[in-house]
């Protein structure tokens, strides 16, 4: 399987575990009731070495709620990051190397619209 396919398959079971949310989706849906998570594109590129395929992945979370204050989403998308922290390191076929925060955003919209995003860098090789 391709590092891709693995890596946001261990991504949407991780989030799925995530207490507080009503779902977690791929893409936007067309019904959902806040809060909930959306796993966004997943970016790649070659981060082979000498003996090893592997790639440097590029994975954004945002977790949309509503309320009249921004604590839920504070406290959600903390959630949702220690839950992509805490990915297990041995996937199918490949070995997540390094997991790391790059930014977070969190910020309303419309009136009690509250929007939580990450975005993490993640290196895997080929297991031998």
């Amino acid at each position: 399987m391709s590092a891709e396919s693995v890596v946001q398959a261990a991504a949407l079971s991780a989030l799925r575990g995530v207490g507080g949310l009503n779902g977690v989706y791929l893409g936007t849906p067309v019904k959902a009731t806040p809060p909930y998570a959306l796993l966004g594109e997943l970016l790649s590129g070659d981060w082979s070495v000498k003996d090893r395929a592997g790639r440097e992945l590029r994975l954004l979370v945002t977790v949309r709620d509503a309320g009249e204050a921004p604590t839920r989403i504070h406290s959600l998308s903390a959630a949702v990051g220690a839950a992509i922290e805490a990915l297990p390191r041995d996937l199918d076929g490949w070995r997540l190397v390094s997991v790391a925060l790059l930014r977070a955003r969190i910020g309303g919209g419309a009136a009690g619209a509250w929007s939580g995003s990450l975005e993490y860098r993640m290196r895997v090789l080929a297991e031998e």
